[in-house]
């Protein structure tokens, strides 16, 4: 199963496939495209003019490199870390020789102002190369296993209780169910225990929802209701721990609970050519669900979201008169890469 040790935000060269990496180079190059325009056009009046005629040869070069970089990612990483961001560094320089030299050819520049150009193009390249490294350290595998530790979705103290509770009035009337119930009350903490560095498979965490819900039925009785719609997915697919769970305790605690005829939780799951889409919906109760516990669970989960995937996950709430929903969009990976 798939690891955060092996995730492209803690590699000190930057994974240039991640949306997160290229809007990150996209923003700094530009930024320092903007200083430089402001330091070459003098006058804060001639700025955006000055601006948009290098953004013109600026973007081109960037897109091409980024491009480039993309498609010899894997290649890179297999390099000493030093080598490897010599060779981002030279063909940043590479690159922007064979675009003047081309401009040259045509009489449309200097050769100075080529020459100047490779050199802005791979002191450019180190600076994001060198933010790119102290954020692989920031992230490193040992810290980001912490962090995921200190943010691992804990089962709220009110639920163990109830459902001993519900097991105790179990026990004499119903010893099969209540020892079912003791095994699926073991296997949530076993989760929750789990290191929260390694991935779980879809299965494994809908098996451990349902086990949650099924719980959660021993003392709301038929006040709760689930409706599951799992369109055809793959369920080996990895996906953080605990995603589930804790957005269905949220669901029954705020949706159901407290109304008297209870409610509907429903789950669906839906995967695309390369993204996996979880939608939990509960009804509101007659009120709105803003609790200081939902809310923590929801920042919980976004902070390991971006741990994990930086920004090509997103997790998304929408709250109508009588329906909170819940969006979480993953990408689809089968391997760690």
């Amino acid at each position: 199963m798939a690891s955060i040790r092996h995730f492209p935000a803690t590699h000190p060269l930057p994974d240039w496939r991640n949306f997160g990496v290229m809007l990150r180079a996209l923003l700094g190059v530009n930024g320092l495209a903007a200083l430089a325009a402001l330091v070459q056009a003098g006058d804060i009046g001639k700025w955006l003019e000055s601006y948009l005629q290098l953004a013109a040869v600026v973007e081109p070069l960037l897109l091409i490199e980024l491009g480039l970089l993309s498609l010899v990612r894997d290649v890179l990483w297999r390099l000493p870390l030093r080598l490897g961001q010599a060779c981002v560094v030279g063909l940043a320089g590479g690159l922007a020789a064979a675009m003047f030299l081309y401009a040259r050819s045509l009489a449309l520049i200097e050769a100075g102002a080529a020459l100047r150009a490779v050199l802005l193009a791979m002191a450019t390249a180190a600076l994001l190369l060198a933010y790119f490294e102290l954020r692989s350290r920031a992230l490193s595998p040992a810290q980001a296993e912490a962090r995921l530790a200190a943010l691992n979705a804990r089962i709220r103290p009110h639920f163990l209780f109830n459902t001993l509770n519900a097991v105790l009035s179990l026990i004499r009337a119903r010893p099969q169910q209540a020892e079912e119930a003791l095994e699926s009350l073991s296997d949530l903490f076993r989760a929750a225990m789990r290191d929260p560095g390694e991935l779980v498979s879809l299965a494994d965490e809908i098996s451990l929802g349902r086990q949650y819900l099924d719980l959660e039925k021993l003392r709301l009785g038929e006040r709760l209701a689930v409706d599951w719609q799992l369109d055809e997915v793959d369920m080996s697919l990895p996906i953080p721990p605990l995603m589930l769970q804790p957005l269905l305790e949220n669901a029954v605690y705020h949706g159901i609970e407290p109304s008297p005829d209870g409610g509907v939780v429903s789950v669906a799951i839906q995967q695309g050519s390369d993204t996996l889409h979880i939608v939990i919906a509960n009804p509101t109760a007659g009120q709105p669900q803003h609790a200081v516990g939902n809310h923590m669970a929801l920042a919980n989960i976004r902070e390991r979201l971006l741990l994990y995937y930086d920004l090509e996950a997103r997790l998304e709430t929408e709250i109508s008169e009588h329906r909170y929903e819940v969006r979480i969009t993953l990408p689809c990976q089968t391997k760690a890469r």
